[in-house]
Order: structure tokens, then C-alpha cells, then sequence
């Protein structure tokens, strides 16, 4: 008795063939030159590469900060490459979470003020959304710091406050940019070890980072090199 082939699911991300063209005066920079590759739901990956290879130009486009001169992103399915505006950003707040190497908190906020911003947009109720604040904080073992201001809190702590924002809407993918750059090694080891459990609980994450350290503990490393992908390795 034949059995039909397992089917594989969509992937998450998909580009196909993505160009991003610059113009610098009468210079045209091209920072990445047909890059194709896809990711599925649950991924663990590493984004290297030498400085100018096209690693902040990539983040992005996947992060649906910019779009492509060409070829086409995909996002849960759906096109996003050609997306106005207005468009992007209600992309960004739904599917997208970001962590970034200098937190980028509100130092006015606490933190359980600033786990909420993501939801500001999405009219949820107050109560809940200050409830579903508090879990993320939790989540992160900042439930004794809720609150707190940034400047009270150590440099480990303000990047899991940042992840706890990144994680509360439930985004598709977290997408994080050098997220132990400004941090010591002992902070660092910490804020990495937190994107492991969330490996291990399903979520996808992307990481953009120079540190060989860092890009180690994914599953799969993407390498740039002058706007093209000179390598995809799953470990």
C-alpha cells in the first residue's frame, strides 16, 4: 500500500529572490543581491556576516521596516513586499516582536508599562492587557520589578524587559538585533540563555549578531557576505 508523501508546512518567511537597491548621490549600492531562503515555524537562526555584508539591511526588510527594490517576502503566507505604510506597521505590530541591542525602553514607563506598548495598538481592554503584561514579566523573572523604571534596572534586566515586550503580542517571529551588545559576558549568557527556553518552547527567532558566541546556540546559521548568502548551515 503506497503512502501519500508527509506534507511539509508553509514556511513562515519566505524570500524569493530579494534585491534591495540604494541610491547614494549618483552611487548605486546594492546591499543584497537576490537573496532566496525560507524558515519554518520554530526556527532557531543566526544571521553573521563582516560589517557592510548586508545583515542590517536584511533585518530590515524582515522586520517590514523597509521593502525590497525586488523579488518578494512573504510573512505567514502573505505577501508583504509591496505593503504601504500603513500597512507594514500593522504587520509589525501583530506578527513581529523586536529586541534590539540598546533595549529602546521608554525611561518614563515602568516596566510593566512598557511590556504593554505592542497591545496600545491592538484595543485590547486595559485590564488585560495590564494582565497579560504581568505574565510576560513573570516570564522573564521580572515579576518583582514591575514597577520599576529602566534606570533602576541592570543592563540584563532592561533587555528582558524588552523581550518580555517582544513576546507579548505573540508574534509570528521575534526578530533580535545584537541583543547582548551592550551587555557583560555574565548578563549576556543569561538574556541567551532565555532565547534558548524559548527556542525550546516553539517560538521562531531570528538573531542578527557579530558574536561567534551567540550565533553558536542557534540551530542554523545564515551567512552574508556582499549582499548575498554565502552560506545556510543547520546544526
Amino acid at each position: 500500500m503506497r503512502h501519500s508523501p508527509q506534507t511539509m508546512p508553509a514556511p513562515i518567511v519566505q524570500f524569493e529572490n530579494v534585491r534591495k537597491t540604494y541610491r547614494m548621490g549618483l552611487v548605486t549600492v546594492e546591499a543584497l543581491r537576490g537573496v532566496t531562503f525560507e524558515i519554518q515555524a520554530g526556527d532557531y537562526i543566526s544571521i553573521m556576516g563582516p560589517s557592510g555584508c548586508g545583515k542590517s539591511t536584511l533585518l530590515n526588510l524582515l522586520g517590514c521596516l523597509d521593502r525590497p527594490t525586488s523579488g518578494h517576502y512573504r510573512l505567514g503566507g502573505e505577501d508583504v513586499s509591496q505593503m504601504n505604510d500603513d500597512a507594514l506597521s500593522a504587520v509589525r505590530g501583530a506578527r513581529l516582536g523586536f529586541v534590539f541591542q540598546s533595549y529602546n525602553l521608554i525611561q518614563q514607563l515602568t516596566v510593566v508599562e512598557n511590556i504593554e506598548i505592542p497591545l496600545y495598538y491592538q484595543d485590547r481592554p486595559e485590564q488585560q492587557s495590564r494582565a497579560l503584561a504581568r505574565r510576560m514579566a513573570a516570564r522573564v523573572g521580572l515579576e518583582a520589578r514591575l514597577e520599576h523604571k529602566p534606570f533602576e534596572l541592570s543592563g540584563g534586566q532592561q533587555q528582558r524587559v524588552a523581550i518580555a515586550r517582544a513576546l507579548v503580542n505573540e508574534p509570528l517571529v521575534i526578530l533580535a538585533d545584537e541583543p547582548t551588545g551592550n551587555l557583560d559576558s555574565t548578563s549576556g549568557t543569561e538574556v541567551m540563555r532565555l532565547f534558548d527556553e524559548l527556542h525550546e518552547q516553539g517560538k521562531t527567532l531570528i538573531l542578527v549578531t557579530h558574536d561567534p558566541g551567540v550565533g553558536q546556540r542557534a540551530h542554523r546559521t545564515i551567512r552574508l557576505r556582499d549582499g548575498e548568502i554565502e552560506s545556510d548551515v543547520r546544526r
